[in-house]
């Protein structure tokens, strides 16, 4: 019995010693062998995973919504833009031995949108600029080449055209204005040159400014953008087009939360000046002011904390003449509320001159409402002067000039400023020539800046509001 006690004894101290020389031994050789099967080269991307819950649903199916139309309706009218550039490449010893500079094409991509079936192509400026070729890839893996018809810098939009054998897909637009903030949406385009790509999100903001200035009025979307959605297409659930993308908040480079998009109406407007006119006509109001908010209603003394507050009226414009003051604020024109400047400027970014709007204000707490005429911008800014104005003859009469253009505010760069001030030329003094060509308005002093050799001085001939007439160089 002993024996038979000692033999079961032995064999389960045996059998343990086993299972752990295993667990110690070749388990731990087999996960080694695992994590070594799982590890990528560095240059190959490693996919984490984030949820390890599985589930087949997703917010957008939990609403009923189905991308699948917008986004069939969006592929085919979105294009893959190529555009190659002669850039200076990195010079090599040899070089620097020979005194040469290499020259080398570099490619750059982006995307397009076909907003026509004979092949007129909306895309952004900044994709096609300085382009010595372009060519556009079409869903359908055709490659034709692109000619460029008109750009606007300001707003970052292009249009170009294609000559197709074939009818063409293309995008419809929509009314960016009645776009909501919470709204689905599809962003379109080419990242990475990974063509034909779709992400879906949401419009975050609407009227967002990212220079600080005022001068954009961007619709802000968390859909996925990265570099190559450039000219891409911002889609709503019908298929509509609503935006062009056109830029991304981040910090890397790529996608970390936000993208924004020329809205439509304002890309529509610009696209359809340049087919007309050739260039972008727009209509001003005349007002200068800023953005409400607390710490600006506090300063103002007033009680409102949205709103445009209307600091300056510029003489002879549309705002001027229907009556509208310092001191009134803006809170809606037509049927767009004002809360900032950028709803502002980017509603009026939509107009063209002659255009009626309806502002309604508050003056003294009180709402009123008048049609204001938007008018043809006649201002150009110079920087080493100012705000040059177009003159009327009761401005040239008073100074007894012939011809000119009206100082209508002096540059606040302090190097600038401190000269004028110290040589006593005021606003209201008239600019009648700039080196040695005589202006009269706004367009001859565009035409003696572009054709101004780079680097050229300025010679200003002025004439000052006791009748004299003075030159000024600059370099």
């Amino acid at each position: 019995m002993k024996k038979i006690a000692t033999l079961i004894l032995v064999s389960v101290l045996g059998g343990a010693i086993t299972l752990g020389a295993y667990k110690t031994v070749f388990e731990k050789e087999q996960t080694i062998v695992q994590t070594e099967h799982v590890l990528q080269p560095v240059f190959q991307p490693v996919f984490q995973p984030v949820n390890y819950k599985v589930s087949n649903t997703n917010l957008a199916a939990i609403e009923g919504i189905d991308f699948t139309t917008a986004a069939e309706k969006t592929l085919g009218a979105v294009v893959h833009v190529k555009n190659i550039t002669i850039g200076t490449s990195k010079p090599t010893f040899e070089d620097f031995l020979r005194g040469r500079v290499q020259q080398r094409p570099q490619l750059g991509t982006g995307s397009g949108v076909i907003i026509s079936p004979d092949g007129y192509i909306i895309t952004n400026n900044h994709v096609i600029d300085a382009s010595e070729k372009l060519s556009v890839t079409l869903n359908d893996n055709r490659t034709l080449e692109a000619i460029i018809v008109g750009t606007d810098p300001k707003t970052d939009i292009a249009l170009l055209k294609i000559e197709s054998d074939q009818i063409l897909p293309y995008a419809t637009f929509g009314d960016s204005d009645t776009a909501k903030i919470g709204e689905w949406v599809l962003a379109v385009g080419n990242p990475f040159n990974l063509t034909s790509t779709v992400t879906a999100g949401i419009i975050s903001a609407k009227s967002r400014d990212l220079s600080g200035d005022s001068s954009q009025s961007f619709i802000q979307t968390d859909a996925a953008v990265n570099p190559g959605n450039s000219g891409g297409a911002l889609v709503n659930t019908k298929g509509e087009l609503i935006g062009i993308n056109t830029a991304i908040s981040s910090q890397t480079g790529s996608y970390i939360g936000y993208s924004f998009a020329v809205p439509s109406n304002i890309a529509k407007k610009v696209i359809q000046d340049i087919m007309e006119f050739g260039n972008v006509q727009n209509g001003i109001m005349g007002v200068r002011g800023g953005s409400l908010n607390s710490n600006a209603a506090e300063k103002l003394g007033v009680g409102e904390t949205e709103g445009f507050y209307i600091d300056n009226v510029d003489e002879d414009t549309g705002a001027a003449i229907a009556g509208l003051r310092s001191g009134d604020i803006i809170k809606k024109i037509d049927a767009i509320k004002i809360n900032k400047f950028s709803d502002l400027r980017g509603y009026l970014d939509t107009k063209r001159p002659n255009d009626v709007v309806n502002v309604y204000y508050l003056r003294n707490g009180v709402q009123q409402q008048v049609e204001v005429t938007l008018l043809k911008n006649n201002t150009i800014t110079i920087p080493i002067i100012g705000v040059l104005k177009e003159a009327n003859p009761k401005d040239l009469k008073k100074v007894g000039a012939k011809n000119g253009v009206k100082i209508q505010r002096l540059t606040s760069i302090q190097n600038y400023a401190r000269y004028w001030n110290t040589n006593g030329i005021q606003e209201g003094d008239i600019v009648t020539a700039i080196n040695d060509i005589k202006v009269n308005n706004v367009d001859d002093i565009k035409s003696v800046i572009k054709n101004r050799i780079e680097n050229e001085p300025f010679t200003i001939e002025i004439t000052n509001s006791d009748g004299e007439n003075q030159s000024y160089f600059f370099r």
